[in-house]
């Protein structure tokens, strides 16, 4: 070979050398690049993601919208939002507030041994009853079957006093009524199943779509306000209160001699 040949080659190999450099150095710019892009992307994410979840976070539940929500009110209801719930004969001469929260399991013993008591004395005209429902064992185990359960016994107060003291009865009934920390009452279909043990909401299609529409969840957190306003000093269920004065001072009346007794004195004052 040649000295010049030689010396050709030699520059052609630096020209290739040289290209090939200019290649790779496109190359790690072009990485650099798509590596920054895909972190901008990430981080941009990331703070999409905290600040969904952040909304999210503060957006209020579905039930505590309810409180601000218009109130269709049951039939069978009168006062502000139709939280006045008054059963019996006009004839009765005084009034028993009865408090109770449907996920109560104290209330749910009381209506099982004393409840049927009551629905005698208010048949009888002995006195009429005001129901007041609570929800505080929806707060105090994040749950909302209280509230459900309460939006429910409101379809049921739409169709009938009967069938909502009927319902009532079935809901705190040892068969149906769930351990307080079982969420039960917050199922539709649960709800539903235990209505279709009550005549006048047996495949009640109404009564189901009520339900399952939630129609009356608005004033199931209405009525709840009421027990939290409630000017009687009532903490919690079951309670009984007569002329605005409680009947238990936070012992619930367990047994039908104690209630009676308690009821009969308020009664005569």
């Amino acid at each position: 070979m040649s000295k010049r040949n030689s010396q050709a080659a030699k520059s052609a190999a630096r020209e290739r050398l040289r290209v090939e450099r200019e290649r790779e150095a496109k190359r790690a710019k072009v990485k650099r690049q798509v590596i920054v892009a895909c972190s901008v992307v990430g981080v941009l994410a990331i703070a999409g993601g905290i600040g969904y979840a952040v909304v999210q976070a503060n957006k209020p539940s579905y039930w505590e919208g309810q409180k601000d929500a218009e109130v269709t009110a049951p039939a069978n209801t009168t006062g502000t939002d139709g939280t006045t719930v008054v059963i019996g004969k006009d004839s009765a001469k005084k009034t028993l507030k009865i408090y109770e929260d449907p996920r109560c399991p104290i209330c749910a013993q009381f209506e099982q041994t004393v409840g049927p008591t009551v629905k005698k004395d208010i048949d009888d005209g002995k006195y009429k009853m005001q129901f007041v429902g609570a929800t505080f064992i929806d707060e105090k185990d994040n749950g909302e079957g209280s509230k459900n359960a309460l939006s429910a016994l409101g379809a049921a107060l739409n169709v009938s006093d009967e069938a909502f003291l009927d319902y009532k009865a079935a809901l705190y009934s040892a068969k149906y009524h769930p351990e307080e920390t079982t969420d039960k009452f917050k199922d539709d279909s649960y709800l539903i199943k235990v209505a279709n043990t009550v005549p006048e909401l047996k495949d009640n299609k109404k009564f189901q779509d009520a339900v399952e529409k939630g129609t009356y969840d608005a004033w199931a957190m209405a009525m709840s306000k009421t027990f939290d306003d409630n000017k009687e000093g009532v903490k919690g269920t079951p309670a009984f209160v007569m002329d605005g004065k409680q009947l238990n001072d936070g012992t619930p009346l367990m047994t039908v001699a104690d209630f009676n007794r308690v009821v009969g004195e308020a009664l005569k004052q």
